[in-house]
C-alpha cells in the first residue's frame, strides 16, 4: 500500500494534522492508522453493566477515534500556560497564536461558544490571594468545556468530515513496526491479527497519545530515535460535595493550582476539576486500572473531582518513568482487587484503612461505585503520598473544607507521557521522513496543545503538495 502521508493514532494531534492538511488544500493521499473503532463505534459496556467488564484486547474509553481525552471531560484549556512544554519548542507567542485559530475550528464543528473562567476579577483576585497565603500560584485558563456526551458528536462531525474529503481510515489496525532504509523512515508495518500490511509513505507522524506513551519508547530505543527521559505524573483523584467547591466552580470552572510542599518540594499541581462530575476507570495494557473523571453537559452529581499529581524525573541509573509508574499502578489494582481503590482523608491521617460501610454514612458518596474501599496508603510511594497530604492541606486554605475527614481519595491516578523526542521547532526528528506529535511526543499534555501540534504539522506537511 503506497500513500503520502501515514498517520498513526486517530487523537487530537492525528486527526487535526489531516484537517489542517485539507484546510491548507493538500492534495496528498493521507492514511489514518487507529488501532480503536470510529468514535461512532466506541461504547463502553460499563453504561448497563454498572461495573468495568476490562474489554479486550482494549479499553474503548482510552481507545478509538478521538482518543482518550474526549471520552473525558472534553476541556479545552485556551492558554499557553497550561497542556505541557510545546511553547517552549515553537514560542509561547505561535502557541497562544494557533490556539486561537484551533479553537475556532472546534467552534465550527460545535464547540459550546461559552468560555469559562472569565470575568470576575476580583473574586479571582481573592482566590489567588488565598493561593499565595497558602504556597500555591494560580494559573490562569480561560476553558472552553465540551463535556464528555457532547464532545463524541464533535469528533463524530470532524471524523465524517475527513472521510468526505479523502481521507482514508483503518480502523482495527495496530502499527506494528516501522519500515527504515538506511536511517530514513519509510513507512510501517500493520496488522490485526488477520491480515498484515506494509505500508508506505513519504511522511510518517506517530501520534499515539499516551495510550502509547509505552510503545513508543521502545520504539525509540529500537531504532536509536533521538529523545530523553520524560516525566511521569503519579497521584490520587480526589471527590468532594460540590458545596465545597461552589465558589473556585463558579468563578474560575476549573481552578489549576501548582505547589512545591516541604520536604521534597516537587512540583505538584490540580488538573482536570470536573464540577458535577463522575469518577471513572480507564483500562491500560497489561490490565491496568487507572482513575479519571468525567463531566457532562447534561447530567451532573452532588459531587466536585479533581487529579491531584505529583511529578517524577528519573535519570541515573534508573530512567524508567513509565515502567516506575505501572508498578505503582499495578500494585494499587492488586490490594484492590483489580478495581480502583478510594479511601477517605481523615483515615490516611489516623492510620487506618476505610471500610465500605464507612462509605455509607459518609456526605461523599462516591460516584464511581465499584471503587473497592481501602488502603492506598499500602501503594503509594512515600514521598508521593507526603506531597499529596501536604499539597491537600494547603489546599484546604484556599477552599476550606478540602482537607476534610470525608473528602474521598481514588488511586492511581497515572499520566503516562512518552519520553521526550528531541526535534526541531518543524518537528523533524533524528529519522527522516518520521514525525511524533501530542502526548505520545512528550511535548504536550490534554486537547488543545496536541491539537495545536496537530495543526502545526499539518501546515507544514501541506506545504510540500
Amino acid at each position: 500500500m503506497q500513500k503520502d502521508v501515514i498517520i498513526i493514532g486517530a487523537g487530537p494531534a492525528g486527526i487535526f494534522t489531516a484537517l489542517e492538511m485539507l484546510k491548507k488544500g493538500s492534495r496528498q493521499r493521507i492514511l489514518i492508522v487507529e488501532k480503536g473503532r470510529a468514535v461512532e463505534d466506541r461504547h463502553c459496556p460499563k453504561d448497563k453493566t454498572g461495573r468495568c467488564v476490562g474489554c479486550k484486547p482494549y479499553c474503548h474509553i482510552t481507545t478509538g477515534f478521538s482518543g482518550a481525552g474526549a471520552f473525558s471531560d472534553g476541556k479545552l484549556s485556551l492558554s499557553s500556560d497550561v497542556g505541557g512544554d510545546l511553547p517552549n519548542l515553537i514560542t509561547p507567542e505561535k502557541a497562544q497564536e494557533t490556539i486561537r485559530y484551533t479553537d475556532k475550528i472546534y467552534l465550527e464543528f460545535g464547540a459550546d461558544p461559552h468560555v469559562e473562567g472569565l470575568g470576575n476579577t476580583e473574586e479571582v483576585k481573592e482566590i489567588r490571594k488565598r493561593a499565595i497565603q497558602a504556597g500555591l500560584r494560580l494559573v490562569d485558563c480561560p476553558i472552553r468545556h465540551l463535556g464528555t456526551e457532547k464532545a463524541q458528536d464533535l469528533y463524530y462531525a470532524i471524523e465524517q468530515y475527513l472521510l468526505q474529503n479523502g481521507v482514508e481510515m483503518l480502523f482495527g489496525y495496530e502499527c506494528r513496526d516501522l519500515i527504515l532504509e538506511n536511517g530514513v523512515c519509510r513507512g510501517v508495518r500493520a496488522g490485526n491479527g488477520r491480515e498484515e500490511l506494509e505500508i508506505f509513505g513519504k511522511h510518517t507522524v506517530i501520534a499515539t497519545g499516551r495510550r502509547g506513551a509505552d510503545w513508543l519508547e521502545n520504539l525509540c530505543a529500537g531504532y536509536n530515535i533521538a529523545h530523553q527521559p520524560g516525566t511521569v505524573d503519579i497521584g490520587v483523584r480526589v471527590e468532594v460535595r460540590s458545596e465545597v467547591m461552589e465558589t473556585v466552580n463558579r468563578v474560575l470552572y476549573e481552578s489549576k493550582l501548582v505547589g512545591y510542599p516541604r520536604p521534597f518540594k516537587n512540583k505538584v499541581r490540580t488538573f482536570c476539576q470536573n464540577p458535577g462530575g463522575f469518577v471513572s476507570q480507564e483500562n491500560y495494557d497489561n490490565d491496568l486500572a487507572v482513575v479519571n473523571g468525567h463531566s457532562y453537559k447534561e447530567l451532573k452529581s452532588d459531587n466536585t473531582n479533581l487529579a491531584i499529581l505529583c511529578s517524577h524525573n528519573f535519570s541515573q541509573p534508573f530512567n524508567q518513568p513509565i515502567a516506575y509508574a505501572q508498578k505503582v499502578g499495578e500494585l494499587t489494582n492488586m490490594l484492590g482487587a483489580g478495581h480502583i481503590m478510594v479511601q477517605r482523608f481523615g483515615d490516611i491521617l489516623d492510620g487506618k484503612r476505610t471500610w465500605q460501610k464507612e462509605l455509607a454514612f459518609s456526605n461523599v458518596r462516591p460516584t464511581l461505585p465499584d471503587a473497592v474501599a481501602g488502603d492506598i496508603t499500602a501503594a503509594m510511594p512515600y514521598r508521593a503520598m507526603i506531597n499529596i497530604i501536604n499539597f491537600i492541606q494547603a489546599m484546604d486554605q484556599v477552599v476550606p473544607g478540602f482537607a476534610s475527614t470525608e473528602t474521598l481519595l481514588y488511586s492511581p491516578e497515572l499520566k503516562f507521557y512518552s519520553n521526550r523526542v528531541k526535534m526541531d521547532e518543524d518537528f523533524n526528528t533524528s529519522v527522516e521522513g518520521l514525525y511524533c506529535l501530542g502526548d505520545s511526543s512528550g511535548w504536550t499534555r490534554g486537547l488543545m496543545m496536541a491539537s495545536v501540534m496537530g495543526v502545526l504539522m499539518g501546515r507544514r506537511l501541506a506545504e510540500e503538495g
